[in-house]
């Protein structure tokens, strides 16, 4: 079945979707846009769109049965729930709103109406991110202990409304945002204490960069880290588990996975090893024989997995079976939000905060 979309908001974002879905997704035809500035619905125009004149105007196409929310963060809520009482389906660009209440706001309504509501947490297929999730999935190297998720630039720019904080701009909500849901989603289990450190480097609005701390209930710890004004990078992923490590460095996916061989652990020995740094006997180098390099797995997702399993759940509900699931659950995105709301109030306090999540 086709299903028509509109796009509310024509900016950086909603062009990706615009195009893409054009490109890949052949279930989604994307008829319109509204947007506020007359020049971006002039250029959806000059693509063969309709280019709205006003949001009842968009929300009342009896054509469409999709709407994507593709505009600043504050608007998110409000926009979501006019479309999903407008009789529409929503898929809401990330984060899903300013915080965790508003979700729930957004979800009552999505209840309410019947309607299908997800979120764009599109990186949970990235190819880097899909590597982490299958090693530990197949526990090819044991089991996990420590997590570490970083993104890093130095551009020192926070574009748009990205760098206002009634937007909902910030690097906790841009990128920690992606960063906690591939670990929440991967790591199955709850949530026990947060901490964060948020910082405005060269920002007097929001922070630029943030340091943020989750331990899980089943011991796993994992520390994302987001750098605005970062000049030499560190590793995308860096993962301690029981018989092993693994380092993803970059999004091309270079790196290395080491694996300890069987049978191979050490007996404790009396001998020093010394070093440039002096005498030690913990930190001496591993035989090499103890342990194999492995090739990474190869994967190969695709992010049109997204939009055709909406589609599906679409589907499904329209023919009376309910037998399709989201990808994209609005509880996991609750999950994530009610988070992000407690590291907002870590970095506020300078406390860690113990919760249940």
């Amino acid at each position: 079945m086709e299903h028509k979309m509109a796009v509310i908001g024509y900016g950086g974002m909603g062009s990706f979707h615009v195009t893409r879905i054009f490109d890949i997704i052949p279930s989604i035809k994307v008829v319109g846009i509204w947007d506020v500035q007359e020049e971006r619905r002039n250029l959806a125009k000059s693509f063969g769109l309709i280019g709205y004149e006003s949001l009842d105007e968009c929300l009342a196409d009896p054509q469409t049965d999709l709407i994507l929310v593709a505009t600043p963060n504050n608007y998110h809520k409000d926009l979501s729930i006019r479309a999903l009482r407008a009789g529409k389906n929503v898929v809401c660009e990330k984060p899903v709103a300013m915080n965790a209440a508003e979700l729930m706001e957004i979800m009552d309504v999505a209840k309410e109406t019947g309607k299908v509501f997800t979120v764009h947490q599109n990186r949970r297929w990235d190819k880097d991110f899909v590597i982490v999730k299958k090693v530990i999935e197949d526990k090819t190297i044991g089991t996990p202990y420590v997590f570490e998720s970083r993104v890093q630039g130095s551009k020192r720019v926070l574009s748009g409304w990205r760098g206002v904080k009634k937007n909902g701009g910030g690097m906790l909500l841009d990128w920690g945002v992606h960063m906690l849901d591939q670990l929440m989603w991967m790591i199955k289990s709850p949530v026990v204490s947060v901490r964060a450190e948020l910082f405005e480097v060269y920002s007097n609005d929001v922070d630029d960069n943030c340091r943020l701390h989750i331990q899980f209930e089943n011991g796993i710890v994992a520390m994302v880290q987001v750098d605005t004004n970062c000049f030499i990078n560190q590793a995308r992923w860096h993962v301690m588990c029981t018989d092993g490590t693994l380092i993803i460095n970059d999004w091309s996916c270079n790196g290395r996975m080491v694996r300890l061989l069987d049978n191979k652990e050490l007996e404790w020995t009396s001998e020093i090893v010394y070093t440039e740094a002096g005498p030690t006997r913990t930190m001496a180098p591993r035989p090499r024989e103890t342990t194999e390099e492995i090739e990474l797995p190869v994967v190969n997702p695709s992010w049109s997995d997204f939009y055709n399993n909406i589609c599906a759940v679409i589907d499904s509900k329209t023919n009376g079976s309910n037998d399709v699931e989201l990808i994209v659950k609005p509880e996991e995105a609750l999950r994530v939000m009610k988070v992000i709301d407690l590291l907002f109030e870590s970095a506020k306090t300078g406390q860690s905060i113990k919760c249940n999540i």
